[in-house]
């Protein structure tokens, strides 16, 4: 019978303990009874016969010497009798002697660092065992001997701060000698005292009932049970709910040392269960988070086999740092590692285990013999395809029909292995288990790759696991429910990552060279995969094109592909959210190829001559970016996305308008009219903008894109309207009916145009309103101009004008960006009054208008002083160009100079005769009738200003800021002899 002492801080405490007994007091610091000292190792074999048994101490040694970490070999072995038990000690601890002194131990210790309680029991139990006599202490600093002490053994316990009492240590000693003569009394069993550290508790271990199977007579009988201890202790920290993360170091390290136990030739299928344990280890930290799948993982985190049960029922502390600092010369395979915090170096970790256990199955089957030939009567396919089509839209739903076949056909077909492997063997259940775990692994790397925007090489760890799935496929016979939803789940991400290289092309050469990369451990997992499968079921998904409409549509067909795997596995009412960000992701991916192919038919209609037809290859584009928006509003009104469906909804609208311009511009602009096809499609892009409009319900819901397609609306209605109002169909319908369609939808932009909400946009809808009106009042204007006889009818035009011509210049007036719109809209309004005058017959009514119509000009000094503000700002610029010598830059301003001067030459000359007319009109008046004073004042000044107009205007050679300064001053003159009017009246 065997005994061996250890202490250390791997938790065991198996159900096969057979009782404990507590140590010492802890204020007494005795645990070093069960420890080895600094630098010697003790072991222990006893036999409750009392006779030694030398013929098992070379066994026990090499088992605790395992335990241990040591690689060394006993230097003695001693028989020592403690009361009536004999014990067959064997120790490294160094003796010296020679004369006077026959038998001395040497210890080295710091000078500075006093010995301590736990170091002299030590010393003492050492030379107690040995039967040592004297102890010699060399005292150094920083390597520096400073003087040697010698220390008789029986003095050991007096020294000065290492005081203990060597009765107490004796009566715990001899109780736990009793403890164990009374519970170690299986013949031939071999048993473990363990103390851990930090703990009162001292635990005993039956080794031998742990390993019931019959061993080779020449292998060491400790290797088993002592890795069975291990494995079930790991099994049992795994087991618990509340296992923390810290703790997987130590699960770890088990298990590596449980594999270092092992011989791989005699126990391959251990082995493997073993690298899947430490596989789950390690995944368990990233893809449960990833996957969602707990239930799954804790089933595989537990391998344990039939044959092994056995539960820890409690764990303890690990070792005290300090503790294992001043053991660590000792501790080789002892500590605990722990599990690395990056997901890359964790899932390589992972790789690295799954390879190993990929290389055991495959050198396994090669026994049975190698790869099975061919069949003669099946032809060999070559690997090669046509460039031209296979990146088409043809090809790749070709491909896309042949693997949603292969995915229908499990639920029916059985395949095999085309490596040989028998299913259901354990190289089978091994292998199918290592190609999941890979395919996980690749599957998180991917991930990781993503969220740091490096595609390229998400794409290459996707493809290597959608080719350890193509494998999984191959081999398995009946697919798992949560296989499927992880390929669901691979085939989502491999569209979100096929969708991100589409939008960064512009890096499509660092990405390539990301993809291409392939490292040593990659390829011998692949070689180990392409035994059981081409790996090409997949490759549709996972090339990486250079072509922006395939890849698009590849990523399209992964969602596709996934939605698939949902629908017809019954994954969708198990796994709604998955289902949920499937048709998101489809209707998202819809909608970048709609726009592609929008922006292809808009870039076209670009390039084609203006008397051209629409194109067929136009109207296929057309229809392609139709079909894509429409199946994207399916997608997410299905799953009841409001906003989103709006902004599809939106986006179609906006194709209905590029189909209006493609016909406007075919028509060309020689007797232009606005023609059915253009009226057509405007009026279905409004019934969809009217659709997100409903869809949204109200602008709560989503302010931003409510906006947005109120914008586009409002812009839709006012295009149709001015161009019906510039090509006015004549040819069709009468102009009463298009004045009345044009006011209509003018009317209905302005209802969706908001110019109240304060936004980013709140300028654009101001100037869009501005605009309105302004084209409105013009109509009207044109209508009273035109209109004869109906004299309601001129009286409701003449009302409609002046109100939408105030209402324009109001607007106008609180943009700080439009004093052109604004002066010509004032000069409108001065013609307008001029034809009012014209069929006034009194010369009070005229006087009267001309004074109202010389308001509206005087008025236009705000846009005067915007202008000159603008040039004066321009003039600035040209002077720094200058003096700094630089070339001047693109002026920021958005005045245009030839509309300045062509709108301030009209000004100047219906200031002139406005002013004609007034001096004439109040002269006339003057000589019929005594005037007033300040009749007489404003006919002054009007003659004044008159003659100061008709010098100014007749020097052409003034510029242009020198006239606008001109024109300045004279509205100044007219509006302070206004004012001085009103005082006077007043």
């Amino acid at each position: 019978m065997s005994l061996c002492f250890s202490q250390g801080s791997v938790p065991l405490e198996p159900s096969y303990v057979v009782g404990h007994v507590a140590s010492a007091p802890k204020e007494q610091n005795l645990s070093t009874l069960f420890n080895d000292g600094e630098n010697s190792q003790v072991c222990f074999m006893w036999n409750l016969s009392g006779n030694t048994i030398p013929s098992l101490t070379h066994h026990f040694k090499f088992g605790l010497n395992w335990i241990r970490g040591l690689k060394n070999d006993f230097v003695r072995n001693i028989l020592w009798t403690f009361e009536d038990i004999h014990m067959l000690v064997g120790s490294n601890m160094p003796i010296f002697g020679g004369g006077r002194y026959p038998a001395v131990s040497l210890r080295l210790r710091d000078n500075n660092k006093p010995i301590n309680v736990l170091t002299g029991i030590d010393y003492w139990l050492d030379n107690l065992i040995c039967n040592v006599p004297e102890l010699v202490m060399c005292f150094h600093v920083n390597g520096i001997v400073q003087k040697y002490e010698m220390i008789k053994t029986e003095d050991i316990p007096n020294l000065e701060n290492s005081n203990f009492s060597t009765k107490v240590i004796k009566d715990i000693a001899q109780n736990i000698l009793s403890f164990l003569k009374s519970n170690c009394t299986k013949e031939g069993h071999t048993y473990w005292l363990f103390k851990a550290s930090g703990s009162d508790i001292v635990k005993l271990y039956d080794l031998t009932t742990l390993c019931e199977e019959t061993e080779d007579k020449y292998q060491n009988p400790f290797t088993m049970p002592v890795a069975i201890l291990l494995y079930k202790v790991a099994c049992n920290m795994m087991m618990k709910k509340n296992q923390n993360k810290k703790h997987y170091g130590t699960i770890r390290t088990l298990l590596l040392n449980c594999v270092k136990l092992l011989d791989k030739t005699r126990h391959p299928q251990k082995i493997l269960r073993l690298l899947l344990f430490i596989c789950s280890i390690v995944q368990r930290i990233s893809v449960m988070n990833l996957l969602g799948a707990a239930k799954n993982t804790e089933q595989e985190a537990s391998p344990c086999p039939k044959e092994l049960k056995i539960y820890v029922q409690d764990k303890r502390q690990q070792m005290d740092r300090d503790r294992q600092m001043e053991y660590k010369g000792t501790m080789r395979s002892y500590c605990a590692f722990p599990v690395c915090h990056d997901t890359e170096e964790r899932c390589r970790l992972v790789l690295s285990y799954v390879l190993e256990g990929l290389k055991s199955v495959d050198s396994s089957i090669k026994k049975d013999g190698d790869l099975p030939a061919a069949d003669p009567n099946t032809p060999i396919p070559l690997k090669y395809e046509d460039e031209s089509t296979s990146g088409s839209p043809e090809c790749l739903e070709k491909q896309m029909a042949l693997f949603l076949d292969k995915m229908g056909s499990f639920q029916k077909d059985k395949h095999s292995s085309q490596s040989g492997m028998i299913p259901g063997s354990w190289q089978y259940k091994m292998k199918l288990q290592l190609i999941l775990k890979s395919s996980k692994a690749y599957y998180v790397l991917s991930d990781a790759a993503m969220s740091l925007q490096k595609y390229g090489r998400a794409l290459r760890y996707i493809k290597l696991a959608l080719q350890c799935h193509d494998t999984y496929c191959c081999l398995c016979t009946n697919m798992p429910a949560e296989v499927l939803l992880f390929l669901c789940q691979c085939l989502t991400l491999c569209g979100d990552i096929q969708l991100m290289l589409a939008q960064n092309a512009n890096n499509r050469a660092a990405y390539l060279e990301e993809h291409n990369y392939q490292t040593k451990e990659d390829h011998e997992i692949l070689h180990s995969l392409h035994r059981e499968s081409s790996c090409q079921v997949f490759a549709w998904a996972t090339d990486l094109s250079t072509d922006l409409e395939c890849q698009l549509l590849v990523s399209c067909k992964c969602y596709e592909a996934a939605n698939e795997i949902l629908l017809f596995s019954n994954l969708k009412k198990q796994n709604p959210e998955q289902h949920t960000q499937v048709l998101k992701r489809m209707g998202n991916i819809r909608n970048e190829i709609g726009v592609f192919y929008m922006n292809q038919a808009a870039a076209v209609q670009t390039e084609r001559v203006v008397s051209k037809s629409v194109s067929t290859a136009e109207q296929q584009l057309w229809k392609k970016s139709f079909s894509c928006f429409e199946e994207g509003i399916h997608n997410f009104e299905s799953i009841d996305d409001a906003t989103n469906s709006a902004l599809l909804l939106c986006n179609t609208g906006r194709l209905m308008r590029i189909c209006a311009q493609a016909h406007c511009a075919a028509g060309g602009d020689f007797k232009r009219e606005f023609s059915p096809e253009e009226a057509l499609y405007y009026n279905k892009a409004i019934d969809y903008y009217l659709r997100a409009l409903r869809s949204l319900g109200k602008r709560e819901m989503h302010p931003a894109v409510w906006d947005s397609v109120n914008w586009e609306l409002s812009t839709t209605y006012f295009t149709m309207a001015t161009l019906q109002q510039d090509y006015a169909p004549l040819s069709r319908k009468a102009q009463e009916q298009i004045e009345k369609e044009v006011s209509e939808a003018m009317m209905k932009s302005l209802k969706y145009c908001d110019i109240d909400t304060e936004s980013a946009r709140q300028p654009l809808c101001q100037y869009r309103a501005a605009t309105i009106h302004h084209r409105l009042a013009s109509m009207y204007h044109s209508c009273l101009r035109n209109q004869v006889g109906d004299e309601h009818l001129r009286k409701q035009h003449r009302v409609l004008a002046e109100l939408h011509y105030s209402k324009a210049v109001k607007l106008f007036q609180l943009l700080k960006d439009a004093p052109c719109e604004l002066l010509r809209v004032q000069l409108e309004r001065v013609a307008f009054s001029e034809f009012q005058m014209a069929s006034q017959n009194s010369s009070a009514g005229k006087l009267k208008t001309l004074s109202g119509a010389l308001d509206i000009l005087i008025k236009t000094q705000c846009a005067f002083q915007l202008i000159r503000k603008e040039l004066l700002a321009e003039c600035e610029q040209d002077v720094k160009s200058n003096d700094e010598k630089t070339p001047r830059g693109d002026s920021s301003s958005n005045l245009n100079k030839d509309e300045v001067i062509k709108l301030l030459s009209i000004f100047e000359s219906r200031l002139s005769f406005l002013l004609l007319q007034s001096i004439k009109l109040l002269t006339s008046t003057k000589k019929k009738i005594r005037g007033s004073n300040e009749e007489e004042e404003v006919l002054k000044t009007n003659k004044q200003v008159y003659s100061l107009l008709l010098r100014a205007t007749a020097n052409k050679n003034v510029t242009l800021l020198a006239r606008i300064e001109v024109i300045l001053n004279l509205l100044e003159q007219l509006i302070q002899n206004n004012e001085a009017d009103k005082t006077g009246i007043r």
